[in-house]
């Protein structure tokens, strides 16, 4: 034990006899691993966040808005646009096996909405009971729709989170009336604030009954069906099966309304479940060219050591020399400029990783909980895992080339090298 504390003082001794040096090898690899850390840290912020955001639409939903389609059967001229439907949505129901949950969303942009205090101008949507299943509704005050909503065709609204304040700002909006184009409404519900950033649209919204919707304020154009609806939401039954799904629905749209199934412009549709494999793709890729560039420069800090290490060497032939003359093996010779070698490799990965996770924790308690689209950066468990990794890699290379140059220097050769 003993001897093992003497080599370590040797060690510092050693490496605090050239400080300039020392701290100039030390800050180049500390500087490259706190960089690779926050690098791919602030990947995964991004990565995060993005994944935080398409959970907000909802969980593995599909949407689907229609289309454009030939005006006759197998024309490829002369296009047409067609409405979805609720029986489509029905159709779904029973023909698709791998779609678990439908629901029908009519949308209208063009509803005055009025209170006592206020008016507003946002969307008003006719929702079904299974809404808030697929797309993300949660209720702050009040309640949601229920069955008898939707039978008895009421006149009630589930407002958004910025609708309370255009429409009631600083009053309570439960048990409130509004109008939506003279037709008065009852206030049953306040939905929680949803999105982030500039994506306030799902707040600047009113829910009401699709029955409802359809009674007073059904969707209006040329030649569309009376059941005509603005979109439908579904989901898979896994988040795997999401083609598969998607195959069934435009068999069952396609067969209904005429038209090739395989024809791409039929389908109008967002597949949030795409788009976060997308997204995670994306991450992944730059967390492994950052990883590559973090390896490649933490080698290069390596080389950088063996070279200080070899420049050691050659200033302490004579010591060497010494050593070995009053009985020092090859063995102790090797161990401490192996030893040394680690040690600046080692305090110098310690230093980065500390400082990454400081400036990331720093980072995190400014940012929080922002509104930006991204989450605050953190350190990556497998990041720092392969950083030490590879600094140990790189520290034993380090301080074996330079130790066995050492080593193999005969004691005589040694005293005599100027």
């Amino acid at each position: 034990m003993r001897a093992l504390i003497n080599i370590f003082a040797q060690v510092f001794r050693s490496i605090g006899a050239n400080k300039l040096r020392s701290f100039l090898t030390m800050f180049g690899i500390a500087w490259g691993v706190a960089s690779l850390l926050l690098l791919i840290g602030l990947g995964e912020g991004f990565r995060s966040g993005q994944r935080r955001g398409l959970a907000e639409l909802g969980t593995d939903v599909i949407m689907m808005w229609g289309g454009t389609i030939p005006v006759l059967p197998e024309q490829h001229v002369g296009m047409r646009p067609y409405k979805l439907t609720m029986s489509d949505a029905a159709a779904i129901r029973e023909q698709a096996p791998d779609v678990r949950n439908v629901t029908s969303v009519i949308n209208r942009s063009d509803l005055k909405q009025v209170s006592d205090f206020s008016s507003a101008g946002g969307q008003v949507l006719g929702v079904e009971l299974n809404y808030p299943e697929i797309s993300n509704l949660p209720i702050a005050q009040g309640r949601y729709l229920n069955q008898q909503d939707l039978t008895e065709r009421r006149q009630v609204v589930v407002l958004g989170q910025r609708m309370v304040g255009l429409l009631f700002p600083g009053r309570p909006p439960l048990g409130a009336v509004i109008t939506l184009n003279g037709y008065r409404f009852q206030v049953i519900g306040v939905a929680k604030k949803v999105g982030r950033g500039n994506n306030d649209g799902p707040n600047q919204r009113i829910y009401i009954p699709l029955t409802t919707m359809q009674e007073f304020f059904p969707l209006t154009g040329d030649n569309i069906p009376q059941d005509s609806i603005s979109q439908i939401q579904y989901q898979p039954l896994t988040e795997e099966l999401n083609e598969t799904a998607k195959a069934e629905v435009h068999k069952v749209i396609a067969t209904r309304h005429g038209f090739d199934p395989a024809r791409k412009e039929g389908f109008e549709e967002w597949d949030t479940i795409k788009s976060n494999r997308m997204v995670g793709l994306i991450f992944t890729a730059m967390d492994v060219f950052l990883g590559g560039v973090g390896i490649v420069t933490l080698a290069l800090g390596a080389v950088g050591i063996i070279n200080i290490m070899l420049v050691t060497v050659t200033e302490r032939t004579k010591e060497i020399g010494l050593r070995k003359a009053l009985g020092a093996t090859n063995r102790s010779i090797l161990f401490q400029f192996f030893l040394e070698g680690l040690t600046l490799t080692a305090l110098s990965g310690l230093i980065g990783i500390i400082g990454a996770a400081a400036l990331m924790a720093a980072l995190g308690s400014v940012v929080g909980n922002n509104d930006m689209g991204f989450d605050p950066p953190r350190l990556v468990p497998w990041s720092a895992a392969m950083a030490m990794g590879t600094l140990t890699l790189c520290g034993i290379v380090a301080g074996l080339y330079p130790a066995r140059q050492a080593a193999m220097l005969a004691p005589v050769e040694a005293l005599r090298k100027e």
